[in-house]
């Protein structure tokens, strides 16, 4: 009995023991090949700030799954270190390549101008900068008030749009949205992203007129041909649309119902009502008939009569 409880015990243990020797086993292979498919990333360790120089202790390395990978990261610190943030990097986020300026570039606002652009610095204040709203990453209209060139005769100023979709980089001297976007800020100057014809308009613009500064939803990105306003166009009024919804498109938006015809008294209808050249002669009308008079009918053995009276 004491031998068949022991063979029991030593049957049990091999067999426990072959388990946990098959669990490492594939425990250590998946460890390997999740080891084999991942690959070394560099990450940022802190939060990273638009136009800053990135240094040794902002960064740490992990391993990435090979197909989760972004494109253009890196396996290495020291192919990022000295390089220059173009947005913000979050912490834990990866570093690749589009968010970095090329080697060698210098820190703050000019690494973050895209090639082919220029950064155009202008003079503004609490009512023509949006009341203080314009954060950098902001997109705005470019308008400007201007008298036309003289050509002898008397001309008015004219408000019209000289630039459209244009990117504000900084306002004073942020380059960087502020945490609490709600609370506006008083500038003085506001930096924008132009190519060198705009930058062009831009100062004839700031010498000749006023500007003013018109945001715009940075999803719409529509170009928006107007003729412009002068004296003669403002006293000309305006239809009342409806409001659309914060946010929304001018393809969301619900057609504007065309105006009422304006109402018209009697008199007014018969002044203005036009006369046709070529009328139809009136038809003339007949007489009423004579209405009937009383008649009384008499019958005499086989003869009948009606007798009238007057």
């Amino acid at each position: 009995m004491r031998n068949k409880r022991l063979l029991v015990v030593l049957v049990g243990a091999v067999v426990f023991g072959l388990v946990a020797a098959v669990s490492v086993s594939r425990y250590l292979s998946n460890a390997h090949a999740t080891t084999r498919n991942s690959a070394t990333v560099v990450i940022a360790k802190v939060n990273i700030p638009l136009g800053t120089k990135v240094v040794p202790e902002q960064l740490m390395t992990v391993q990435y799954p090979s197909g989760a990978m972004p494109d253009g990261t890196f396996d290495n610190m020291e192919k990022t270190v000295g390089r220059v943030t173009v947005v913000n990097i979050a912490a834990r986020e990866p570093l690749t390549d589009f968010k970095l300026a090329p080697e060698g570039s210098a820190g703050g606002l000019s690494a973050t101008i895209p090639e082919g652009y220029r950064a155009m610095t202008v003079k503004v204040d609490d009512v023509m900068g949006v009341g203080g709203f314009l954060q950098p990453g902001a997109m705005v209209d470019v308008l400007t008030v201007i008298v036309p060139p003289d050509d002898g005769t008397r001309r008015d100023p004219i408000s019209k749009i000289v630039l459209q979709n244009v990117k504000v980089l900084a306002n004073g001297q942020n380059i960087d949205k502020p945490k609490n976007e709600r609370e506006a800020e008083s500038v003085r100057a506001v930096t924008l992203q132009v190519t060198p014809e705009q930058a062009e308009k831009l100062a004839l613009a700031a010498v000749e007129g006023k500007l003013r500064l018109v945001m715009r939803n940075s999803v719409d990105q529509g170009d928006e041909q107007t003729p412009g306003a002068n004296k003669k166009s403002l006293l000309s009024g305006e239809h009342a649309e409806p409001a659309p919804e914060p946010g929304t498109l001018k393809s969301e938006q619900k057609p504007v119902a065309s105006a009422p015809a304006p109402v018209m008294h009697r008199r007014q209808r018969a002044e203005v009502k036009p006369r046709a050249e070529n009328s139809a002669p009136p038809v003339p009308v007949s007489a009423p008939a004579p209405p009937p008079r009383p008649s009384i009918e008499m019958i005499q053995g086989t003869k009948k009569s009606t007798v009238e009276f007057p």
